[in-house]
C-alpha cells in the first residue's frame, strides 16, 4: 500500500473518531431515552469502523 493511501486511511480514521466523539458528547449532554441510545450506538459503530482504517494506516 502506498504512503498516500495510508495517509487517506488515517484521515478517515481521524474523521470517524471526531464524529464519534461529537456524537457521544451531544448524546450525553442534550438527549434522553431512545435518541440517546441510538446516538451512542452510532458512535460505537463509528469507533468499530475506525479500527481497520487505523490499523491499515499503521502497518
Amino acid at each position: 500500500m502506498s504512503p498516500l493511501d495510508k495517509m487517506w486511511a488515517s484521515f478517515v480514521a481521524l474523521g470517524f473518531m471526531a464524529v464519534a466523539s461529537l456524537l457521544i458528547t451531544y448524546a450525553r449532554a442534550k438527549t434522553k431515552g431512545a435518541v440517546r441510545v441510538v446516538l451512542s450506538v452510532v458512535a460505537f459503530a463509528l469507533l468499530v469502523l475506525m479500527v481497520p482504517f487505523a490499523l491499515l494506516s499503521m502497518f
